[in-house]
């Protein structure tokens, strides 16, 4: 079967999904199929293979296992993904051709094209099928939200900036420094701390003369 941009059918499954070119890169989601992005920027690669290595340091001689895409993940007949990063515990998930079943952990690193798949369309996916942990990292934001499994629906249990230690919820004992992560120059800060000049009473704390000069400036 060949892509199926012009489908006579709503659904595909697994079984279709592996007869498609290796060169395409797809997901399916409810049956349904995605395109994926060709090519992910650098930067976004560069924080997919920096955050890889850092969970691979952390999981190594351990039980879980770290993979990055191109990797298919198998969760159900009609839904096969591609996450950047997933680390699973059960080497019988490990089918050779692709992983099978929900990971322990799922990280997303978002691209300007995948925001509302990553953030919306995935992350039902992730939470029906029982994935504990979802981080969904933005490069452009230099920003990493972790969000954990609680009754069937995700929870934020933190937001990590570019200058924070990450600490993940279900392993408590991983450990990565973002300025490692995230090492392009950090995004302006359109929002500043700074000093309301309505803060305080007029004149309070302020030097002699202040309050004439402000007067005279037209600040009051």
């Amino acid at each position: 079967m060949g892509r199926p941009e012009k489908a006579d059918r709503t659904r595909y499954s697994y079984a279709d999904y592996a007869t498609w070119p290796e060169g395409d890169r797809w997901e399916i989601v409810d049956g349904r199929p995605y395109a994926m992005t060709p090519s992910p920027s650098a930067e976004h690669q560069l924080v997919v293979t920096d955050l890889a290595g850092e969970l691979r340091s952390h999981f190594k001689g351990r039980r879980c296992r770290v993979v990055v895409a191109p990797m298919d993940l198998k969760l159900s007949e009609e839904d096969v993904v591609q996450p950047d990063i997933m680390v699973f515990r059960h080497p019988e998930q490990n089918k050779g051709s692709h992983i099978e079943g929900p990971p322990a952990m799922v990280v997303e690193v978002l691209s300007p094209s995948s925001g509302a798949h990553d953030r919306v369309r995935k992350l039902h996916l992730y939470a029906r099928c029982g994935v504990s942990e979802y981080w969904i990292v933005s490069p452009e934001d230099q920003l990493v939200e972790l969000l954990v499994l609680k009754d069937g629906e995700y929870t934020v249990a933190r937001a990590c900036g570019r200058d924070d230690i990450l600490t993940s919820p279900r392993f408590p004992d991983v450990y990565i420094e973002l300025s490692a992560v995230f090492t392009a120059p950090p995004p302006p800060d359109q929002v500043r701390e700074s000093e309301p000049p309505y803060g305080r009473a007029a004149g309070e704390g302020e030097p002699p003369g202040e309050l004439q000069r402000r007067s005279r400036n037209g600040v009051e």
